[in-house]
């Protein structure tokens, strides 16, 4: 995914910024918990296309941070 066109992307409902998840290729929302699909390198950026997050994917940190702060 482009690095550019991914630090363009907010959630469509509450405009935050989103998380890349390489593996399933979505984009997470932790504050809506809500996952955005990528379907042919194309973000699909509708809310009634997301799939609800579970609560282990809420609390997973983005890798490279450690959570102290």
């Amino acid at each position: 995914m482009d690095k550019e066109l991914l630090a363009m992307l907010v959630c469509p409902l509450c405009q935050g910024k989103l998380k890349f998840d390489r593996e399933a290729l979505e984009l997470h929302c932790v504050y809506d918990g809500l996952a955005y699909p990528i379907e042919d390198g194309i973000p699909v950026m509708l809310p009634e296309t997301a799939r609800a997050l579970d609560v282990d994917e809420k609390l997973t940190p983005s890798p490279g941070r450690t959570g102290e702060g």
